[in-house]
């Protein structure tokens, strides 16, 4: 109870809220906006979320992180065309359901299954944090070595198909990790005598390149789009009481997200997957799903919306981020010398309590201003694409500049936005080079530290967790080595 009552406390001023009211309403415009997406927005305010305290920058991020898949499910459904990649799926049954005169009992279904989901993952995990709270302090520097090695590994997996293309990408992060000066005895590494580099390479200013800056250039070269949304119907909050038929799909979508979300990089799109696929198998009606089914339209929107909360445990537990936004995320913590980890919740408990508050208040906070001003987003469908690009990339130069005021870090942004465009157009994946850059930075500092107390390969893994982490990581690369093999004798 004291911990609430901390947590609380943190949470009880102007400055959180107005940040948390600002986010998640900012999220769910940027969301309903075909072509930007909370990568590109959390990358433009990342820079500026540095000058607040941590708790305000956070929830700034988390607003944007947690609402703009409520936002992206308005343009997937009424037009065909998913706000954010996690919404794709959405309009396999979204759109029907416009097509036949059914949008306001489509978004209605959505924004239920949205709220549910949201709600459900974070009661999930305030009542793990207790158990979080046991199971922290027993990882040391081997453990989170270890489930660095198991998130990357993971990562790579998850892009079935592109496996050695995203395997050579997050080597790539992980090399860049090391350009600068070493931590330990101040030598400078692949600076070349530049001494620009003798910092290293700045990750917000790579983040900012990949996502945002590239994203820009996609805008500006393509042909200039300016969707019409139509018109929208009433009933909308009465509509919404239809998610209490479907409270199997919806529970079970829900459960699904949280799972996925917990285990770095597999994310919203492995839940959705799924989830998708049970409700399917499970429906008295599978023939309607991709012709307009509630059931599905439920599956894809409960499994993406109960992600966020999940993911955050391996941020706040473990200091390893399970995707590219909670990656971002944690360069706010190093920022202001808070280090993610066992000690978080061992001695800022009611800090991690605070955030995961501030996730379900999101979710009230973005339901209330969906149910009052969904006709007013759908006018933000519209803006001509030519004109967000060129928004986007003068605001990414800007916050480039202003982090440390340095024309180097412009420049690597400039850089990392055209790798980032060539990457989109071969329709290769950006995340692995940004986890390899953030792990990388975890995977060298943490073996350091591993190896003052290990006298021999076994000693490495002579401990519970070690073991367990050890053995997944090995069977990981053992089904995929047996999983070519098998491919070759095809």
């Amino acid at each position: 109870m004291d911990i609430l009552l901390s947590a609380l406390q943190i949470l009880a001023t102007w400055q959180v809220l107005a940040a948390l009211v600002i986010g998640s309403v900012g999220g769910v415009i940027i969301g309903a906006i075909p072509g930007v997406g909370p990568p590109v927005a959390i990358a433009i305010l990342l820079p500026a979320t540095f000058g607040f305290d941590p708790i305000v920058g956070l929830t700034a991020l988390l607003g944007i992180y947690g609402s703009s898949m409520y936002g992206g499910a308005i343009p997937a459904i009424l037009i065909n065309t998913p706000g954010t990649p996690v919404n794709a799926l959405t309009t396999y049954n979204g759109y029907p359901m416009t097509q036949r005169g059914e949008a306001v009992r489509a978004l209605a279904l959505a924004y239920a299954a949205s709220f549910f989901a949201g709600i459900f993952s974070v009661l999930c995990l305030i009542l793990l944090a207790p158990v979080l709270a046991k199971i922290a302090p027993m990882f040391g520097s081997r453990e989170i070595f270890l489930a660095a090695i198991l998130g990357i590994l993971l990562v790579v997996i998850a892009h079935r198909g592109q496996m050695l293309a995203a395997g050579a990408l997050a080597f790539f992060g992980i090399f860049l990790s090391t350009v600068g000066l070493e931590a330990v005895r101040y030598t400078r590494r692949y600076t070349f005598d530049q001494a620009w580099l003798a910092s290293g390479v700045d990750l917000i200013a790579v983040v900012l390149g990949l996502f945002a800056i590239s994203q820009a250039f996609v805008l500006l070269i393509e042909p200039n789009r300016r969707p019409r949304a139509g018109k929208l119907g009433t009933g909308l909050f009465r509509a919404m009481g239809e998610i209490f038929r479907h409270k199997r799909v919806a529970g079970v979508s829900a459960g699904t997200g949280v799972v996925m979300g917990i285990l770095p990089g597999v994310g919203e799109f492995t839940a959705q997957f799924l989830a998708y696929t049970y409700a399917q198998k499970t429906s008295k009606t599978p023939e309607q799903f991709g012709k307009g089914s509630p059931e599905g339209l439920i599956a894809s929107e409960a499994s993406n919306n109960s992600v966020p909360a999940a993911a955050m445990v391996p941020l706040l537990a473990l200091g390893i981020p399970g995707e590219e936004l909670t990656a971002m995320m944690l360069s706010v913590f190093y920022v202001h010398n808070v280090v993610p980890g066992p000690g978080l919740f061992e001695h800022r408990m009611d800090f991690v309590v605070a955030l995961y508050l501030a996730l379900g208040l999101l979710n009230v906070i973005v339901l209330l201003f969906l149910l009052g001003s969904t006709r007013a987003i759908m006018k933000t469908i519209e803006v001509p694409t030519r004109f967000l690009g060129a928004a986007i990339l003068l605001l990414s130069f800007v916050g480039a500049y202003s982090m440390r005021n340095s024309v180097a870090d412009v420049g690597v942004a400039a850089a990392f936005g055209v790798f980032g465009f060539i990457l989109k157009r071969l329709d290769l994946p950006t995340v692995p080079l940004i986890m390899g850059m953030v792990l990388g930075f975890i995977m060298e500092t943490r073996l350091r530290t591993a190896m003052m107390r290990v006298t021999g390969p076994l000693d490495f893994i002579d401990r519970p967790i070690t073991m367990i982490l050890a053995g997944m990581i090995a069977v990981l690369v053992l089904m995929q080595v047996w999983a070519a093999v098998r491919a070759l004798r095809r």
